[in-house]
């Protein structure tokens, strides 16, 4: 068998000689009004859908007036009689939202969520976005600035009646153990600790504008210490010593941030966890615990203070 030649000074012939083919003459239509929308098919589908659409959508994100990453997920409902839905409408109505980045705020993404609603003809539709939040911090003692972070979400789930929000951060903090001041001479083993808060909100209450600091202050002044972008070494000296002043269990530290959590009258419910990379142990320690007012409410009692 002759080995074809071929013009290997052009790219096309490169091509074809790495194996390329040309293209051939298919009998299927190529404009769009004469193509099959097999997702428009009406007939018994046996079940209705929750959720149908696309996730890990890489996007721009404006936080703060600052430009992010936010990874997004985007869905609808989905009736009995439909077979599916036109995925490349999600990211339609993402760019029409788009104005250098979309704002995370809840005032912004639930104008997305109901623009998505819309477009697709479902009866709800729902969009969660995960991003990292810079923000300034300065170290305790000698006030340097730095950009420290957190990573937070937003998830809005519309329907025609109702819209459900809830808000995400997770953070590093620092957690210094009080089972081993106790029993050491001296010292006491402390590692990073990862906190994670997961918030349902009421839909009627109005939501801080500045949430994000609000429960970003309750989850670190609630641990040992805090992590701070840049410190000196009167900042070091600080910071360790209030991590001894403050000896927290994962447990102590997700009582006392569930404790401020539900003071806050637009909070409906929460799931916290706390989770240690335990300095001397080969595991890691954790802990989880979820509170709903509306279940949880009237049995709970909290302590006042006596003092005036």
């Amino acid at each position: 068998m002759t080995e074809e030649k071929y013009d290997l000074t052009t790219r096309v012939g490169r091509f074809k000689h790495f194996g390329s083919v040309d293209p051939i003459e298919g009998t299927k239509p190529t404009q769009k009004e004469d193509m099959k929308d097999l997702q428009q098919t009406k007939k018994d589908f046996l079940f209705a859908i929750d959720h149908v659409g696309i996730n890990q959508v890489k996007y721009p994100v404006i936080i703060d007036h600052m430009q992010s990453v936010g990874n997004f997920s985007l869905s609808t409902s989905l009736t009995r009689d439909e077979k599916g839905i036109n995925m490349s409408r999600l990211i339609e109505s993402l760019e029409l939202h788009y104005h250098n980045g979309i704002e995370l705020s809840f005032e912004s993404l639930s104008s997305l969520t109901e623009s998505i609603r819309t477009k697709m003809k479902q009866s709800a539709a729902q969009v969660e976005v995960k991003s990292t939040w810079f923000y300034d911090k300065a170290s305790p003692v000698t006030q340097l600035n730095g950009r420290a972070h957190a990573q937070i979400g937003y998830t809005i789930n519309k329907d025609e009646n109702n819209e459900d929000r809830k808000f995400y951060m997770q953070s590093d903090v620092t957690t210094l153990c009080p089972c081993s001041k106790e029993i050491s001479e001296y010292s006491a083993h402390n590692q990073r600790g990862t906190v994670t808060v997961s918030l349902d909100l009421y839909d009627h209450k109005d939501i801080p504008k500045n949430h994000k600091e609000i429960v970003l202050e309750i989850m670190e002044a609630n641990a040992s210490s805090q992590l701070y972008p840049i410190l000196k070494r009167t900042d070091e000296k600080k910071v360790t010593e209030r991590a001894y002043e403050n000896p927290r269990f994962v447990e102590d530290i997700l009582r006392l941030i569930a404790y401020d959590l539900v003071e806050l009258d637009w909070v409906k419910g929460f799931t916290l966890i706390c989770e240690n990379k335990e300095s001397i142990h080969q595991h890691d320690a954790y802990s989880q615990l979820t509170y709903n007012k509306a279940v949880s409410y009237t049995h709970l009692t909290l302590p006042t203070s006596d003092l005036v």
